[in-house]
C-alpha cells in the first residue's frame, strides 16, 4: 500500500484515466521540469541541425528524455550517430542495435543529419514541439520519486509503449520494459541484470510468452500484475538520473559503442 493508503493498482487505473493532464500538472509543480520546458519552447524552433541541438543541453536533455532517452544524455558519440546516420540503413547504428528507442528517435530527427548536419530547416514545427513537450512530461511524471517508488511509473510507460509487434531483444533493449517483464515472470532485476547477455536471453526465452501482449487488453492486465508482485516482492527502484545528475562528467560512450563495434569517436571536443 503507499502512504496515501491508495493500492499501487488503484494509483495507476487513476493515473491511466488522463495521464497527459497530471503530467502537465506535474511539470508546474517541478522547478526542474517547468524551467526545461520552458526554455526548450523558447529555442526549438530556432534549432535546424544536429551540432544545433547538441550544443544546446537543455533542449536534448528535454528531447532525449521524451524519447525515454534521458540515461544516455552524456553519451555524445552515440547521440551524434543516431542523429546523423541514415536510420533506414541497415548499417545504421539505430537500425543494427534493434533498440526500438534508438530507431524511433534517429527517425524522427533524421533531417538534422542530412546533407553532412547542415540543415537549414528545423524539424521543430509547432506540433513536434507540442509533442516533445508533452512526452517530456510524462517522462518527468512517471520518474517522480512516487510513481518509481510504487512501480506506478513503470506500469504507465509499459501500457503506452508495449505493442503486439515488441520482440523478446526489444524488451531486453529496453530497461523499464525489461523490468516489467522480470518482475512478473519471477526473476529478481538485480540478481538477473548480473547475468550475462545470452543466459538472460534463454531464462526470458523460456518463460516469457509473446502472445501475453498480443492485445491491449491483456498488456493491461499483465502491468497491473507487476504492480502487484511488487507488493508481494518489494524491490529498491535505482533513482532515475535527474537533468543535475546529467550534467556530470561521466562518459562511458566506448561501452555501449564497442557492442557495435565503432568507439572511435567518443571525445566531446571533437564532436563539434
Amino acid at each position: 500500500m503507499s502512504i496515501s493508503g491508495i493500492s499501487p493498482v488503484t494509483q495507476f487505473l487513476q493515473a491511466q484515466k488522463d495521464e497527459a493532464t497530471s503530467a502537465a500538472t506535474y511539470a508546474k509543480t517541478d522547478t526542474l521540469t517547468r524551467r526545461e520546458v520552458t526554455s526548450f519552447e523558447q529555442d526549438a524552433a530556432s534549432i535546424t541541425s544536429a551540432d544545433g541541438l547538441m550544443k544546446n543541453y537543455s533542449a536534448l536533455q528535454v528531447v532525449l528524455g521524451a524519447y525515454g532517452l534521458g540515461s544516455i544524455g552524456n553519451q555524445t558519440a552515440l547521440i551524434k550517430k543516431l542523429l546523423t546516420q541514415d536510420p533506414s540503413s541497415s548499417t545504421s547504428l539505430a537500425k543494427s542495435s534493434g533498440n526500438a528507442q534508438w530507431l524511433a528517435f534517429a527517425d524522427a530527427f533524421k533531417t538534422m543529419g542530412e546533407n553532412g548536419g547542415t540543415a537549414t530547416t528545423t524539424p521543430f514545427t509547432s506540433d513536434v514541439i507540442s509533442s516533445v513537450v508533452t512526452k517530456f512530461q510524462e517522462t518527468q511524471y512517471e520518474e517522480s520519486k512516487a510513481n518509481t517508488k510504487s512501480g506506478v511509473g513503470n506500469a504507465l510507460y509499459f501500457v503506452r509503449s508495449m505493442t503486439s509487434d515488441t520482440t523478446l531483444s526489444g524488451i531486453m533493449s529496453n530497461s523499464k520494459l525489461l523490468n516489467v517483464v522480470e518482475t512478473v515472470e519471477g526473476f529478481d532485476p538485480d540478481t538477473f541484470g548480473a547475468l550475462d547477455y545470452d543466459q538472460q536471453v534463454r531464462m526470458l526465452g523460456a518463460k516469457v510468452d509473446l502472445k501475453d501482449f498480443s492485445s491491449p487488453e491483456k498488456i493491461q492486465k499483465y502491468a497491473e500484475k507487476y504492480l502487484l508482485m511488487l507488493q508481494i516482492n518489494p524491490q529498491t527502484p535505482d533513482e532515475p538520473a535527474s537533468l543535475l545528475d546529467l550534467l556530470g562528467g561521466d562518459d562511458s560512450d566506448d561501452g555501449i559503442l564497442a557492442l557495435f563495434g565503432d568507439s572511435s569517436d567518443t571525445s566531446t571536443s571533437s564532436l563539434f
